[in-house]
This record gives C-alpha cells, sequence and structure tokens, in this order.
C-alpha cells in the first residue's frame, strides 16, 4: 500500500469511528418528568383521599438556619415531636387534661414525610417565617388582644375559638395548613369544578374551574371566593372576597391566596400557597407542604353534634365565677 492509499484509508477509519465515539459519549436523556392521569375531560387527575400530616412547621425555628434538614436531623427532629406528643404531664393538673392522640392513632406520627426535609413550611420569604406586620396590622393584632382582655374566652359562647364552636379551622382553608389531627382530605372532579372534602369540621370547598369570574366584592365568604384555572399539570387556586371572620394569623379581609396542586408522582400532590395582604404585611409570603394518599373514607366529623363540651366548660366556668363571689363575699 503506497502512502497515499494508506492516508486516505487512516482518514476514512478515523471519519467513520467520530459517530461511534459520539454515540458512546453522548450524555444520558433526563429522566422523563412524571405526567398525572387524566380524568374523562383530559384534566390531571388529583382525584382520591390525601393526607398533609407533617411535624413539619409553619415557621423556622429560631436558631434554625437552614432551608433543609439532613436525613438525620428529620428523623431526630420527627422522633421528638412523637415524643411530645405522647408524653403524659403531671396527674391531676390542668394540664393533664388533655387528648393522648397517640391513643387512637391521631398523632401526626402515623403518616410522616421521611422525605421532607424542610425545616419550616414557609420558603418564600427564605428566613422561612412569616414577613413583619404593616402598622395597621399591628394596631389590628393588638385590638384583637385587647378584646380577649375585655371579654374572656369563657365568658360568653361567642368569645370562644371559633375551633371550640366547630365553626372552622385551619384545615379548611384556603390555605389548608394541619392542625393536630384529622388532616385528611378528599378531592372529586367533575367537568367545570373540582370540589375538595376537609374532615376537620366537614367542610367543603366547591372550586369552578370554568373561566367565570369571582363573585362581587361585596359578597364575602368564611372560606373566600375561590376561583381554579390549569396551567399545565398544575391546578391554580385564587381566592378573595374573604369576611374577615377566618383569619390567618391577624390577616385583614383583603387578604389573597393563591394556591398550587400539582401531582408529582401517583403518591404524591405538591401543595404550595403565596398569600398576599398588603393590609397585614409589608411583603407576600408563600409555603409549601406535601400531600400524601392515604386510604378512605373520610367518616364526617360531626364536632359538637351531641357533645356537650362547649356547655359545660361554660357552666364550669360560671360556677368558679359563683364560688369567687362567694369567697369575696365571705371576706367581707
Amino acid at each position: 500500500m503506497n502512502h497515499r492509499l494508506l492516508v486516505l484509508v487512516t482518514a476514512l477509519m478515523l471519519i467513520a469511528a467520530i459517530p461511534a465515539a459520539a454515540q458512546t459519549n453522548k450524555p444520558a436523556a433526563p429522566a422523563k418528568a412524571y405526567k398525572a392521569p387524566r380524568t374523562p375531560d383530559g384534566q390531571p387527575d388529583l382525584q382520591g383521599y390525601w393526607t398533609n400530616n407533617t411535624y413539619v412547621p409553619l415557621e423556622r425555628p429560631k436558631g434554625v438556619t437552614k432551608e433543609f434538614y439532613t436525613e438525620a436531623e428529620a428523623k431526630e427532629r420527627e422522633r421528638r415531636a412523637a415524643q411530645a406528643e405522647s408524653e403524659q404531664t403531671t396527674p391531676g393538673t390542668i394540664a393533664d387534661v388533655h387528648y393522648d392522640f397517640t391513643q387512637f392513632s391521631l398523632d401526626r406520627n402515623q403518616s410522616v414525610f421521611s422525605h421532607d426535609l424542610r425545616s419550616s413550611m414557609i420558603f418564600d420569604p427564605p428566613d422561612g417565617r412569616i414577613p413583619p406586620m404593616t402598622p395597621e396590622g399591628q394596631k389590628r393584632a393588638a385590638d384583637a388582644i385587647e378584646r380577649r382582655k375585655r371579654v374572656g374566652r369563657w365568658d360568653m359562647a361567642e368569645s370562644n375559638d371559633l375551633d371550640d364552636r366547630c365553626l372552622m379551622m385551619l384545615g379548611s382553608g384556603p390555605p389548608m395548613l394541619n392542625t393536630g389531627y384529622n388532616n385528611n382530605y378528599r378531592i372529586v372532579q367533575s367537568p367545570g369544578y373540582v370540589t375538595i372534602l376537609v374532615e376537620m369540621i366537614h367542610d367543603v370547598r366547591i372550586i369552578p374551574v370554568d373561566g367565570r369570574p369571582h363573585a362581587s366584592p361585596k359578597i364575602r365568604q368564611w372560606m373566600g371566593d375561590s376561583r381554579g384555572h390549569w396551567e399545565g399539570e398544575t391546578l391554580v387556586v385564587e381566592t378573595t372576597n374573604f369576611n374577615g371572620k377566618n383569619p390567618v394569623r391577624d390577616s385583614s379581609p383583603n387578604m389573597r391566596v393563591t394556591e398550587r396542586f400539582t401531582r408529582v408522582s401517583d403518591d404524591i400532590i405538591r401543595y404550595t400557597f403565596t398569600i398576599e395582604d398588603e393590609s397585614t404585611w409589608v411583603r407576600p409570603w408563600s409555603a409549601e407542604l406535601p400531600m400524601k394518599k392515604t386510604v378512605g373514607p373520610i367518616f364526617e366529623h360531626a364536632c359538637h353534634e351531641g357533645n356537650y363540651g362547649l356547655y359545660n366548660t361554660l357552666a364550669g366556668a360560671r360556677l368558679e365565677d359563683k364560688k369567687a363571689a362567694e369567697t369575696k363575699t365571705r371576706g367581707k
């Protein structure tokens, strides 16, 4: 083989090898993004039973400066929280009269998110805490404290907290925050609507997703006026028109809540929300807590139907008032 022919053959071999080398060194294709199953009308299927049980607090604890714990730190945090939830207090004290959630499998360690390493639900602001209040918000919060001082919690039924009166709980939303127990939801979809059954207090959110506008600002509701729409795989729900009787951390009736529901796997919905309220905070704030698939059905949470707890509490308070008056009279 002469020199020219040798050079030509070598060049052809090198050229032929290039595609093979490129094929060998080609980076692996990215993992295919999860796509939720579809409802009959073609929307992402969020239906089923879900729970947002978690020990992750809304705000980042003082002294914690990182957004995520290590796996070991998260497990230790959950262990301590579960222990505190099950510990008994000193027998015979007022603090000892409480529910032992672990006795009835209601404690949050029944459904711990071992993969949730967040140090707080709030991720914006970056410090993981609710932003400072505006002067208007500070005055409203101070007025609420003053009202509580003037009218004692046990003076009348109306001065009790909303959950004492079985009217509303944080879990009802929006936003849908977890409480001590009964943190379960059922989502049902139909053309034009998404319905969320909330276990606590047995509330139901009926959310139109057909493009209709919000109700008139004159119409104010306990859980506001919700309207939803789809952005790809995400259900976006915007809520306005709150009546102010069910505030979130002293929020005003001007609060606006934007929730996002994204099914990221067969058994997890990523739930995030953003709260905007210029009458209360100097900036918006956002939080995330996952919803994990759980087992249904959800039984009715009847609360005080057939339960004389509120009556007995007020009757006990009146008895204490009577004893205090008698003691004062004897002292004279």
